[in-house]
C-alpha cells in the first residue's frame, strides 16, 4: 500500500513492513508491528537466526513477553524472516533499519554493516516507500550519508520518490516491550512529509501509557528535523554518562578525605533540582559508552563529555588500586571477580567494565578467576576467562555486576578471603566479618 499516508482513513489496510536487523531490538519491533496486525518481514544475514524466527523460537534468551509474542505472529502468518533484504524491501510499504553501528579503537564510528545494509535496502527500494532508521547514529547522518547511499543505489530521489526519517530506539534489553508503550517516540524527517508519514506510521504500531509526569501527552513526538531526532538521543544518553562521570569524581574524592559519596548523593537529590546518579566500578553496555563518542563525531570541542568519558573509563582501573590499597601488592594475590555482564540480568558483555578490569588485575600480578550466573565455565573460556568456583580458596573478590545472586553471597561463600571491594553496593558487609571490606566512595 505504497503512499500509504494519503490513504483516507476509513480505506487503510494493514501495512507491509520490513524490519532490517533482527538483533535485540529489531526482533521484539518486527514482533511489535505484526501484533498490531500489519505483514511483517524480518530480514537478518544470520541465517540460523531467520531459521529460528520461522520456527516460532526466540533466538536469544531474556526477552520479557518475546517467545509468547513471536510465536503468536508467526503461527498467524504476520511475521516472516529471510535473508534476502531486496525482495523483502520490494513488497514493503516501510522500512526499519536496526542494524548495529559500531565504533572503533579511534572512538570513530563503523558504518561497516550500516553502509551494507542501506545499499541492501536501496537494491529493493520502490517509490512511494518509508524508510526509516532506528540505529542511533551521529547527527546528519541519516540526510547527508544514508539518503545518498539510497538514492545512488535505487535511482530514486528522497523526499521526493520515497520519504526517508530517523526515530531513534530509546529501549532497554529485557524490557523492550515495557519500554515502547512507557517513553514518547521520537520522530524527524529530512522534509515534512517524510516526518509526518513516519508519525502517522508509528501510530499505527504502537501504544502508549498513561504519563502524567510528562508536560506533553505520551505518543509520538515530532522533533521537526531528523537531525533534531538524531542529537535528541545522543543527548538524553550522554548526559547519562556526564552525570555517572560526575558521581564517579565525587565517589573518588570522598575516598580521598574519607567521605562516604552515598550518603551525600542521598542527600544532594533530596532537594529537587539535584538528580545525582549513583557512582561504580563501570559503565558499559551498547549505549553509554559508545554513544557520547558518537557525539563527539559530531562536536569534537565538547570537553564536558571527553572528561566524563575518560573517568568512566578509568574506573576498573581505579577498582583495582582501591583492592591494592587493602592488600598492598597484588603479585600472585588470588582475585575472583563476580560479574563479567555489562549489567545485572542481562546476558551481554559489549563494553564491559569486567575485561579491563581483569586485564588491569593481571598487568599487577593478580591470579583472577570470573563468575557470572549467566555464563557456563564454556562461554566464559570462549571469553578468554578462567572460570571461578565457589569451592576455591580467594585472596580477594571484586564486585563487577550487581546480579541479584550476589546480593546474597556471605563469608562462607569464599574459602580464604581477606579482601572484598564492592563496586555495585550489592552485598551486605555485616555478611563478611574479619574481611577487609570497601565500596568504591564509601572507604
Amino acid at each position: 500500500m505504497k503512499n500509504f499516508g494519503d490513504v483516507p482513513e476509513e480505506s487503510r489496510k494493514f501495512l507491509k513492513i520490513s524490519v532490517v536487523g533482527l538483533g535485540k531490538i529489531g526482533l521484539p519491533l518486527a514482533v511489535q508491528y505484526a501484533s498490531k496486525g500489519h505483514f511483517v518481514t524480518g530480514v537478518d544475514i544470520n541465517e540460523e537466526t531467520v531459521a529460528l524466527v520461522n520456527e516460532g523460537k526466540e533466538p536469544f534468551p531474556g526477552e520479557a513477553g518475546l517467545q509468547e509474542l513471536l510465536s503468536a505472529v508467526v503461527f498467524d502468518g504476520r511475521l516472516v524472516a529471510t535473508i534476502d533484504t531486496a525482495e523483502a524491501v520490494a513488497d514493503s510499504d516501510v522500512i526499519v533499519i536496526v542494524v548495529p553501528l559500531f565504533v572503533d579503537s579511534d572512538s570513530q564510528p563503523d558504518f561497516g554493516w550500516m553502509d551494507e545494509a542501506t545499499r541492501s535496502v536501496g537494491s529493493g527500494l520502490g517509490s512511494g516507500s518509508m524508510v526509516i532508521y532506528e540505529t542511533t547514529l551521529p547527527i546528519g547522518t541519516t540526510r547527508n550519508r544514508f539518503g545518498p547511499m539510497l538514492a545512488d543505489v535505487s535511482g530514486l530521489t528522497p523526499g521526493d520518490d520515497f520519504q526517508l526519517a530517523f526515530s531513534p530506539e530509546r529501549v532497554l534489553t529485557g524490557r523492550v516491550f515495557a519500554d515502547l508503550r512507557k517513553y514518547p517516540k521520537l520522530v524527524g524527517g529530512i522534509d515534512s512529509e517524510s516526518e509526518r508519514r513516519a508519525a502517522w506510521f508509528y501510530e499505527q504500531v504502537l501504544d502508549f501509557d498513561d504519563r502524567p509526569d510528562l508536560a506533553r501527552k505520551n505518543g509520538v513526538w515530532s522533533m521537526g528535523s531528523a537531525e533534531a531526532a538524531e542529537m535528541a538521543k545522543l543527548a538524553e544518553t550522554t548526559y547519562r554518562d556526564v552525570n555517572i562521570g560526575l558521581a564517579n569524581q565525587f565517589a573518588k574524592y570522598s575516598d580521598a578525605i574519607g567521605a562516604d559519596v552515598f550518603s551525600i548523593i542521598e542527600a544532594c537529590n533530596s532537594q529537587p533540582f539535584s538528580h545525582l546518579h549513583q557512582p561504580g566500578i563501570s559503565v558499559g553496555g551498547h549505549c553509554i559508552p559508545v554513544y557520547p563518542r558518537l557525539y563527539l563525531y559530531n562536536d569534537p570541542d565538547a570537553t564536558i563529555v571527553k572528561a566524563a568519558r575518560e573517568v568512566n573509563s578509568s574506573m576498573p582501573s581505579y577498582a583495582v588500586e582501591r583492592l591494592e590499597s587493602l592488600a598492598g601488592n597484588l603479585e600472585n594475590l588470588k582475585v575472583a571477580v563476580f560479574g563479567i555482564a555489562y549489567r545485572e540480568g542481562v546476558k551481554e558483555t559489549a563494553f564491559s567494565g569486567a575485561f579491563p578490569l581483569v586485564e588491569e588485575l593481571i598487568f599487577r600480578g593478580a591470579k583472577v578467576s570470573v563468575d557470572d550466573p549467566l555464563y557456563s565455565d564454556d562461554e566464559i573460556a570462549e571469553l578468554g576467562l578462567e572460570a571461578h568456583h565457589r569451592s576455591m580458596t580467594v585472596d580477594a573478590v571484586v564486585i563487577h555486576t550487581a546480579h541479584e545472586e550476589y546480593g546474597h553471597l556471605t563469608r562462607n561463600d569464599f574459602p580464604g578471603l581477606k579482601y572484598l571491594v564492592d563496586g555495585r553496593q550489592i552485598v551486605d558487609p555485616e555478611q563478611f566479618p574479619d574481611v577487609a571490606f570497601l565500596r568504591i566512595g564509601q572507604n
